[in-house]
């Protein structure tokens, strides 16, 4: 039976992270987003993996679970599920290679803590494992490689969030313009790359060098509200084996969840600072430079992708698996109320809506929408058909600013007395 995985998040350990991301945590908004398989983030850091060590227990299959006495309640009865913890990284490596710095982020899946523990022995040679969840290395990205391949055979890396300018396989300020320039002669053992928010698998597939590569989506979550913004659907056995697989071959990976890519704050070129956001269009027309300032623009994912591909936009290649864009529930929720997403009412609704429903990515996804509104009310269910085929309008994000998604023309009209309410 296909199942979520998001195999892309951040421990308490990493900069910029919310507190709330504890084993305990994760587990539990695994549940209330329909994550069966949840990464753990941040192996590296040292105190990280000795909890894990401590409230994790393996199972036969290369994954883990959490143990029962760190098992929380408040989970609606709705939204209970088993989930498994795949052991997970990010590593950040920074280095000089044919006279350019590369800042390039890498992700790293191993089955057991004994893999873990040799890979970290190794890095710690080299870096600091503690200063950060996701550790900064001055080391080659094709000698992190190897050195993951020889302490752990059976572990895959995979290019982290690919397009985005900053620090990425392909990023438009220190990336490179194909795999093989990065991972030389260890090239083939890279068989998956994660789109990042900004692009979608329909943008990667414009790039035929890309054909043998499995795409796979993750939240990249930094808090426990974001897991499961971005998925991939495996339709395998849940195991390490299978999934490892899945990754190598493509077979049984059978779709991905993603933002809408125009949502993700690199989506378009632009100048932050002074509130410039280009197409690529526009930013070749002002060669490059921000027209208030004269800077260069940070060129953002949309740009980099016609750069390097080969073929055109919705040339009629096939893209296979499918791809499913949706909204954050908290953002489709904010909308219609007409209040923050982080607001109290906001949060009012979204649990209600999961104690009625179930958890959130079948409710983006799956659940019939005479159902949706039977347990709701009928604008809900019409923004969630309006998500589904695409009938939005999007201000494209670009340097660092995200997206602004409406799904509605204008503010929606609260509920009068004696109607029933919006959730």
């Amino acid at each position: 039976m296909p199942f979520f995985a998001d195999l892309h998040i951040h421990s308490r350990y990493s900069r910029a992270t919310s507190r709330d991301m504890s084993p305990e945590g994760i587990w539990k908004w695994a549940q209330l987003k329909g994550i069966s398989v949840i990464g753990t983030g941040d192996f590296t850091h040292p105190a990280w993996l000795a909890e894990l060590r401590e409230k994790l227990e393996p199972d036969s299959r290369g994954l883990f679970s959490l143990k029962k006495d760190f098992r929380t309640d408040g989970i609606p009865g709705s939204c209970l599920a088993d989930v498994s913890f795949l052991l997970t990284a990010e590593i950040s490596c920074i280095y000089r290679k044919n006279d350019r710095t590369r800042k390039i982020h890498l992700l790293v899946y191993v089955p057991a803590f004994g893999d873990a523990e040799r890979i970290n022995t190794a890095l710690s040679a080299i870096g600091n494992l503690r200063s950060d969840g996701r550790p900064i290395l001055g080391l080659d990205a094709k000698e992190l490689l190897k050195i993951v391949l020889d302490h752990a055979p059976e572990a895959i890396v995979v290019p982290a969030h690919a397009w985005t300018p900053h620090f990425s396989l392909f990023g438009s300020m220190s990336g490179f313009d194909a795999i093989e320039d990065c991972f030389e002669e260890l090239t083939s053992h890279i068989c998956a790359i994660e789109t990042g928010l900004s692009s979608d698998p329909g943008m990667n597939r414009r790039l035929s060098a890309l054909d043998r590569i499995t795409l796979i989506s993750n939240s990249d979550a930094h808090s426990p509200s974001k897991i499961g913004r971005e998925a991939s659907i495996f339709d395998t056995e849940t195991s390490y084996p299978a999934m490892r697989d899945a990754l190598r071959s493509g077979r049984g990976l059978s779709g991905t969840v993603e933002f809408f890519p125009e949502e993700g704050k690199y989506h378009h070129d632009g100048h932050r600072n002074c509130g410039v956001n280009l197409s690529p269009e526009e930013t070749i027309r002002h060669n490059g430079l921000c027209p208030v300032c004269g800077k260069k623009v940070t060129v953002g994912v949309m740009h980099r992708v016609r750069a390097l591909a080969d073929r055109e936009a919705g040339s009629g290649q096939t893209v296979s698996p499918p791809y499913y864009p949706v909204i954050p529930l908290t953002e489709i929720i904010s909308e219609i109320l007409g209040v923050g997403p982080a607001s109290k009412a906001v949060s009012a609704a979204y649990f209600g809506l999961l104690q009625k429903l179930g958890s959130e990515l079948p409710i983006l996804l799956d659940l019939p929408l005479g159902e949706v509104e039977a347990a709701s009310s009928p604008i809900f269910a019409k923004a969630l058909g309006k998500m589904r085929s695409g009938d939005i309008s999007i201000t494209p994000g670009y340097d660092g600013e995200f997206g602004k998604v409406k799904i509605f023309a204008g503010p929606v009209k609260k509920a009068g007395r004696g109607q029933r309410p919006l959730f």
